[in-house]
């Protein structure tokens, strides 16, 4: 069996993709990552569609230039904007994120499915034409969070400001029934308790929570086995991380990603 030595590539406009690297992570632990945070142009959220296609194709090479085999655009935004340009710009397989639509409306029984994501990514045609797919226009309430990224990148965001945060937001669907709430940006990951806390007691205490992090990180596996690009198995891989930023948030990142549990039931 042959075996492919290069780095897995990961990208986002800050911190939020640390959330699906580390989710990868624990699936292929062989492996070798490079993350890469944009944090100099962080958010994505609240840009234009032809900004965030140029920061991705930016964030693109930048990986490039180091080696990878494989890119995963760790940013439900950026695959919105950018993931047609991006595979037609490189020879290695680019894996794009989306919101977890489907299987939250898969696991409702009753309600509809509340999908939290950036402003940027609940207008962009990708997100619009997965409604559409779906037929599910009518089963879904998409609500753009501006400022929420913001909240966590700062490291503002806890059980407090997170609940003002969505009473406020939320405030024109609180009679409707909720049945599943999709989070649509990697950045909520890191605020997942509050955000199901706060669903749980102010619209379904049997809500469901979906993201799109464990999808996307088997979906990097089969394709890296399709290609024959896997590393072999033996001892574990190393993870580098880079930032476009103050390069503290370099050592930030190290210790998110150590300390994070993708498998942490709320």
């Amino acid at each position: 069996m042959m075996s492919d030595n290069r780095p897995v590539g990961f990208f986002d406009s800050g911190l939020g993709g640390i959330s699906v690297l580390k989710t990868a992570y624990c699936l292929m632990p062989f492996e070798d990552y490079i993350y890469y945070g944009d944090n100099a142009n962080s958010p994505y959220g609240e840009k234009t569609e032809d900004e965030i296609k140029e920061l991705s194709l930016n964030a693109g090479c930048f990986l490039y230039e180091k080696g990878v085999k494989a890119i995963v655009i760790a940013c439900n935004t950026a695959t919105s904007a950018a993931v047609k340009t991006m595979r037609e710009e490189f020879r290695f397989p680019v894996i794009s994120m989306e919101p977890a639509v489907k299987p939250a409306l898969g696991g409702i029984k009753d309600g509809k499915a509340l999908v939290l994501a950036t402003p940027a990514t609940v207008s962009q045609q990708r997100y619009l034409n997965l409604l559409d797919a779906l037929n599910a226009f009518d089963r879904v309430i998409s609500v753009g969070c501006g400022g929420l990224v913001e909240l966590i990148e700062e490291g503002r965001a806890n059980a407090r400001t997170v609940s003002r945060y969505l009473s406020e937001r939320l405030e024109p669907i609180k009679r409707e029934k909720i049945g599943a709430v999709v989070l649509g940006c990697t950045h909520y990951s890191f605020i997942e308790k509050e955000i199901t806390d706060f669903i749980k007691e102010n619209f379904n205490p049997s809500c469901g929570v979906y993201n799109g992090r464990e999808g996307t990180a088997r979906q990097l596996k089969r394709v890296l086995e399709e290609n024959g690009l896997l590393r072999g198995a033996g001892k574990k891989g190393k993870i580098e991380f880079f930032t476009s930023g103050d390069e503290k948030e370099t050592e930030r990142f190290r210790k998110l990603f150590y300390r994070y549990n993708p498998k942490r039931e709320y």
